[in-house]
């Protein structure tokens, strides 16, 4: 997947166009707003683009509400969009702001982005009805891709996490990593083939410091800490590691091959007692992928733009963290299989990722304040049979997006035995497909255990959408005898279709 960069800005003084043009909507005045309209393509394929619209006030007054149309030339249609409501007659499109995102603010922005299905960009754009330098949109631009590896960070995706977890101007969680400053030899990397040196020598204790940039390659690591002594893969949010993988042949069940390129992000396998920390995993087939490597903490990272899942704690990758991050934009190729955080796996992937006593025990992984959504195509956070007594707590779940494909409809789906999920949020707004807000499943494995039994809900606070029937819906309570899940009187609702939940609740 190749990346580019095209800016348009409408200004008083005139239009500086390089595709995609926008308009000036109002001119400048005292106490007045002053709206510039920037579109930028975030990425491009061989048969379409994905692009975001930025409305920017750069006046001393409010402007409320706005509209942005354009033209598509004939083999090119919008696919999907979000942020905007979107109206079409023919080869003309309509972008209207949503309810809570029509005010800019003076110095504030709101944006919306869309898909194509096709390549050609956009002509005869307006802002507020008004035609962009008053006459036709400049004719397609010339765009040059980003290198394979820069000393500076990609301009598509690596700037700031978009759109806003919620409806609230700050966004959440903290946008950089807890971790504290390296006592350990340090390895700064600035390179693609340095980064793919360093994971292959890494040695316990040792800290691997990234330098601002994008790394383009097959980017894992076999190697082991200790306790006393992790190792830690660190940079700021601006270091971007892409994978424009998958090649070569696949072995039977995933594991580092020579010859075959796994698209993953990041993958460590059989590398416990690692932590990663602050920088971002985009456009990749997976985003980070654990297997057999438990012990590792992922902090105050971005994972977005993945293919398929976002984080993935596998083969019994037990005792591990993922906090202070965000993952959105997930499923993009494969909807189905666009978990935002992944923990286990199904039973019938046992075959291959059952590595203790035929089973995926990826037991106790912490999932504490993170941002996860909007654009997840499968649940935020998928709960696989087989695995116990983890947390999750104080998340925001951002619904828009999800998909609905293979049973992808709620924030969460509990198969796992005896997990702590309190104090997260979770919203929905069209689009997407939802029916619930946390759900509990009891499938059947070899060896048996009582899945989907013995989670305890405590302090969520659920927006439904007016979509959603339960906050919390447990779906059956015959299969968890002796083991019941519990949902506590401190959980929440509001805009649910039926209520909080179907079972009695505890106080």
């Amino acid at each position: 997947m190749r990346t580019h960069r095209i800016v348009i800005a409408a200004t008083a003084a005139g239009l500086v166009a390089a595709a995609l043009p926008a308009l000036l909507a109002s001119p400048a005045q005292a106490a007045a707003p002053q709206l510039t309209a920037t579109v930028v393509q975030v990425s491009a394929w061989g048969t379409g683009y994905e692009a975001r619209a930025t409305v920017t006030n750069s006046g001393d007054a409010a402007a409320t509400g706005w509209t942005v149309e354009f033209d598509l030339p004939t083999g090119t249609t919008v696919a999907s969009s979000w942020d905007a409501t979107r109206t079409q007659t023919g080869q003309h499109y309509r972008f209207t702001n949503l309810s809570w995102n029509g005010t800019v603010n003076p110095g504030a922005a709101q944006s919306f982005g869309f898909n194509a299905a096709g390549t050609g960009l956009p002509l005869n754009c307006t802002l507020n009805g008004a035609p962009c330098a008053g006459g036709p949109a400049s004719p397609s631009p010339s765009v040059s891709p980003t290198r394979s590896v820069s000393a500076s960070p990609s301009p598509s995706r690596s700037a700031s996490p978009s759109p806003s977890p919620s409806r609230s101007a700050t966004p959440s969680p903290s946008p950089s990593a807890s971790s504290s400053p390296p006592t350990g030899p340090v390895v700064d990397v600035a390179t693609a083939a340095q980064l793919v040196s360093a994971l292959n020598a890494a040695t316990a204790g040792q800290t691997i410091r990234l330098a601002p940039g994008t790394y383009r390659g097959a980017f894992s690591t076999t190697r082991v800490g200790t306790p006393s002594a992790p190792i830690t893969l660190t940079g700021p949010r601006t270091a971007v590691l892409v994978n424009d993988g998958p090649s070569g042949t696949a072995p039977s069940c995933p594991a580092p091959t020579a010859g075959w390129d796994s698209g993953y992000g990041l993958w460590l396998a059989s590398a416990p007692y690692w932590n990663l920390t602050g920088f971002t995993v985009a456009e990749s087939k997976k985003g980070i992928v654990l297997d057999d490597s438990p012990h590792v903490t992922i902090d105050g990272v971005w994972v977005h733009h993945i293919e398929e899942e976002g984080v993935h704690f596998r083969r019994s990758s037990a005792d591990g963290v993922i906090r202070n991050s965000i993952v959105e934009y997930t499923g993009l190729v494969q909807p189905m299989y666009g978990e935002g955080v992944y923990l286990g796996s199904a039973g019938s992937n046992w075959a291959c990722h059952g590595n203790s006593g035929g089973v995926d025990r990826s037991d106790r992984v912490q999932v504490l304040n993170n941002r996860i959504g909007p654009y997840v195509a499968g649940e935020s956070i998928d709960i696989k049979e087989g695995t116990f007594n983890g947390v999750i707590r104080g998340n925001t779940f951002d619904g828009r997006g999800i998909s609905g494909q293979n049973s992808a409809d709620s924030w969460i789906d509990a198969k796992g035995i005896g997990y702590l999920i309190e104090n997260n949020t979770g919203t929905f707004a069209l689009p997407g497909t939802f029916a619930n807000g946390y759900e509990t499943h009891n499938p059947v494995t070899t060896p048996s255990f009582l899945n989907g039994c013995g989670n305890v809900w405590r302090g969520n606070t659920s927006d439904l959408g007016g979509v959603g029937a339960y906050a919390i819906k447990i779906i059956s309570t015959s299969k968890c005898l002796g083991n019941l899940n519990v949902v506590h009187a401190s959980n929440t609702v509001t805009n649910a279709v039926t209520g909080l939940t179907n079972i009695a609740l505890t106080p």
